[in-house]
């Protein structure tokens, strides 16, 4: 058996809850198998979404994108990882960093991050204003 000699990538996020995996299609990219950046967006939007909820006990929406960046391309049957973390809770905001990772086809076991993002949630009631986050 020979020994594994590829450089290993960037060590998975300490401290951040893996939120979702996911496995881009062919649906989902261009004509030349990147997936397209508005379907990245809509999953961390997703992810993101994860631990805000179980402040807001109740409806929710993004308020904000504050920062999003694409670092490395995102390819049809890589394997998503989306690890988050709550950055900050306001009166009725929630502030997580999301940070994407993927494991390339052919190569698990290695990762590379290729988005991260900062998002901003507001709890809202039934009628869409702002309420509340209730207390922990």
């Amino acid at each position: 058996m020979s020994e594994d000699t590829r450089a290993p990538g960037p060590p998975l996020p300490i401290g951040k809850e893996l939120v979702l995996k996911v496995i881009p299609m062919p649906a989902d990219s261009n004509a030349n198998g990147d997936i397209f950046g508005g379907w990245v967006m809509a999953q961390v939007d997703l992810a993101g979404s994860v631990i805000p909820a179980r402040y807001a006990k109740g409806r929710m929406a993004t308020v904000a994108v504050n920062e999003f960046i694409f670092k490395q391309p995102v390819r049809v049957g890589d394997i998503l990882s989306f690890f988050s973390e709550v950055l900050r809770v306001g009166r009725t905001s929630i502030t997580v960093d999301v940070e994407v990772f993927a494991e390339r086809f052919g190569s698990q076991g290695q990762y590379v991050k290729v988005t991260e993002a900062k998002v901003t949630y507001v709890a809202i009631d039934d009628a869409g204003r702002p309420r509340p986050v209730p207390p922990q």
